[in-house]
């Protein structure tokens, strides 16, 4: 029930207070992110960890001009390959081989099929295929950081051309997926921060098929 008690006490905070959050618990976020599972192992996105304060006060204009990309600790941006490549994708089987310490027949065979099918697909198909893995380990951040008890405001109110440019990413072969400021919460100043959290209930949100 701990982390289900954290879920609950966690909100997208509106205003961060400014003070840093530990290095080991920074760490740990972006440890889970890492864990999360994406398609096929490739994990085809990269974390940009934006603790430079004069990058922060760049991007908070193309944002919507939200506070908490400045005043947050960390900002974590979370940018997804432009497309799959042969090599993108050779990289991570080679890795898993290497790792393994073995070569798997069905492994190879499994590697031969992507070949065949990502590097020929229409590049923007596989930027949103990249940036809904990068999802997965977004969402797996903010879980992290619910349980290390600091404040993480989920954002995709913000310019991806212009924030690409900021941080160089077109020229790494990666794009702007979403945001992520880590931080602690203005409770003076955050009209969020009292009121009770609201979630559909199970029965409006679940469907269970015997």
């Amino acid at each position: 029930m701990e982390l289900l008690d954290k879920l609950n006490w966690r909100y997208a905070a509106k205003a961060m207070n400014g003070k840093k959050v530990s290095q080991d618990k920074i760490d740990n976020i972006i440890e889970a992110a890492r864990l999360a599972p994406t398609s096929s192992g490739l994990q085809p996105f990269e974390i940009i960890v934006v603790k430079n304060q004069k990058i922060k006060e760049q991007i908070r204009p193309i944002a919507w001009n939200q506070s908490v990309i400045t005043d947050c600790s960390h900002l974590l941006v979370f940018a997804a390959w432009d497309t799959y490549t042969e090599d993108r994708i050779n990289y991570m089987f080679d890795l898993t081989n290497e790792i393994r310490g073995f070569k798997n027949e069905g492994w190879e065979n499994y590697r031969q099929k992507l070949l065949q099918m990502y590097p020929q697909q229409d590049a923007e198909v596989n930027f949103n295929h990249a940036a809904r893995q990068a999802y997965i380990a977004f969402s797996q951040a903010i879980t992290a950081a619910a349980y290390e008890g600091v404040d993480a405001t989920p954002l995709e109110g913000f310019d991806a051309d212009k924030l690409d440019e900021i941080l160089d990413l077109r020229a790494k072969g990666l794009r702007s997926a979403v945001m992520l400021p880590i931080g602690y919460r203005d409770a003076d100043s955050d009209w969020l921060v009292n009121l009770v959290k609201v979630r559909k209930s199970t029965e409006d949100l679940v469907t269970v098929i015997e």
